[in-house]
């Protein structure tokens, strides 16, 4: 057998300049951070490789100089494949700046492209993006000047007298993976790990276009140990292992946790070790408390990042916990979906899945229902989490969720920037408005499409603090306020255009703003 145990260094040698490089990661969850770490060092040693394009299939850091961060050096970088740059805030700007070319796409399309590429095929076709800025029609996913310019990966075709999207394959010429465990031949375990991932597809992709896998692993041990079956890459798929050095800092299985047997499956964390009930509750609770009412028992869920997290630990004081399943699109069943700064796993999984796979599953309709957040809001319903003035931020999974789930909860504080509230007496209070219009007469950029969305006469709600729309044929509705704001104070005022008012209009539901359990599924459970 080849030895392939190499030191970080020494793997990295193994790229070159102009390289494309791929990463499997979401967030720092199963990110190479020990051999992104060496290539970066060696690039500022000797300034190669150069002119690298860099593919990520998530958000890969976490608002810090960790992550794809690193990449935030003056020619390491040409061009930029991803699905949330706004993590990696270096790397953003270099990107706001057109010092690297830019595409965003769809994080459900981007991680399907890898296995349609290790297939040697030409693209994939969807509906995925259509009405949103990935549609050729508005940017085509190309985000900033410098990928204007440069070809398409994006086009819309015809068939059959329907629109699609038609997204193109590139090769990979690097693919970063992570394990925990290698054996000599490069078989690759991850019982330690947070997620499944991307691991397989990005390492037989690299593989179909005669590129290299580079393997980041905790421990080696020798050739026929492991399990075939906890086997998630091949040996022979890998060509080199790199032992990771400093492996508090370098592989985290978590940005917030070194190591818990409850993320990666393998115990379960007893539920009273969990704090579920608050004794003040704060907007945020108001949002999720209101949300947990679209639930309903047998229903598929999923929840994104930020406020929509919140959600996790209501359905588990409610009870209803055992009688839905929570989903997080990087690949997990069950559990409870763990905040930040652990988002994207859970506690008590079910089930791992890759991340391409739950896309699979996603785009053919296997959610009832999902909660996301929302940074603007137009009167059409458009929805825009990806672009604000210059800012680069990137849409995630969340075109390709929001579009194709039946029922759409948008979760969102009403102002931002400086909004302040309390509840108190069974009313909520506000204190300061905050700055920052949410609610505006047009988005900045469409990451969902409420014309769309209308046209197929899908379920979208819009749930804040103060105040829940649904959206119309002819647009948002206001339905509910909350109990102790002031109708055209605290909400028409506070808005950039005048939503079609319910004759229905009606107080949200007065539990939602008392501390402790609700009991709202007490009937049906």
């Amino acid at each position: 057998m080849k030895n392939k145990i190499m030191t970080g260094s020494e793997a990295v040698s193994l790229i070159k300049d102009g390289d494309t490089l791929v990463t499997a990661a979401a967030g720092l969850i199963g990110y190479p951070e020990y051999l992104v770490k060496c290539l970066v060092e060696r690039y500022q040693k000797t300034q190669s490789p150069r002119g690298l394009t860099l593919v990520s299939g998530c958000g890969h850091a976490v608002w810090d100089e960790r992550g794809d961060s690193r990449f935030a050096l003056p020619g390491l970088l040409k061009r930029h494949i991803c699905t949330h740059p706004d993590a990696a805030p270096p790397l953003r700007k270099m990107l706001e700046n057109n010092e690297v070319e830019c595409y965003i796409l769809p994080q459900g399309v981007l991680n399907q492209l890898y296995r349609a590429s290790a297939a040697k095929q030409a693209g994939i076709i969807s509906k995925i993006g259509l009405g949103t800025y990935v549609d050729p029609r508005q940017e085509g996913g190309k985000v900033n000047d410098a990928a204007k310019a440069q070809e398409d990966l994006v086009e819309l075709i015809n068939i059959k007298g329907e629109e699609w999207l038609f997204y193109n394959t590139f090769p990979i010429n690097v693919a970063f993976v992570r394990a925990t465990t290698a054996d000599e031949k490069g078989n690759l375990t991850i019982e330690h790990e947070a997620l499944k991932l991307e691991s397989l597809e990005i390492a037989t992709c690299a593989k179909s276009h005669g590129g290299i896998v580079i393997a980041q692993v905790k421990q080696v041990t020798t050739y026929g140990s492991l399990n075939p079956k906890a086997v998630v890459v091949p040996g022979v798929l890998v060509d080199a292992i790199v032992i990771a050095e400093d492996q508090e800092v370098n592989h985290r299985q978590t940005p917030g946790t070194f190591y818990s047997p409850y993320l990666s499956g393998e115990l379960r964390q007893p539920l009273a070790m969990q704090n579920l009930v608050k004794d003040e509750l704060e907007p945020i609770d108001i949002i999720a408390r209101r949300a947990a009412f679209e639930l309903f028992p047998g229903a598929v869920v999923n929840i994104g990042i930020g406020i929509g997290a919140a959600l996790g630990p209501v359905a588990d004081l409610e009870g209803i916990s055992k009688h839905i399943t929570l989903t997080v699109e990087l690949g997990v069943f069950g559990g409870t979906p763990a905040p930040i700064p652990n988002f994207g796993c859970a506690v008590n999984p079910e089930a791992f899945i890759s991340h391409s796979n739950m896309f699979d599953f996603y785009h053919g309709g296997g959610l009832d229902i999902t909660f996301l957040g929302a940074a603007e809001i137009d009167k059409e319903g458009n929805v825009n989490v990806s672009k604000f003035g210059n800012r680069i931020a990137g849409t995630g999974g969340v075109i390709d969720i929001s579009q194709s789930t039946p029922r759409v909860v948008f979760v969102s504080y009403f102002k931002a920037k400086g909004f302040e509230a309390k509840v108190s007496d069974g009313k909520l209070q506000i204190i300061k408005q905050g700055d920052v219009v949410k609610l505006k007469e047009k988005v900045g950029q469409i990451s969902f499409s409420g014309k769309v969305a209308a046209a197929k006469n899908q379920d979208v709600t819009v749930i804040t603090e103060r105040a829940v729309f649904k959206l119309g044929k002819e647009g948002l509705i206001l339905t509910e306020i909350a109990p102790g704001v002031d109708l055209e104070e605290d909400i028409l005022k506070q808005m950039e255009f005048k939503p079609i008012i319910s004759k229905d209009l009606k107080e949200m539901d007065a539990r939602i703003f008392k501390p402790g359990r609700m009991g709202i599924f007490d009937d049906v459970i």
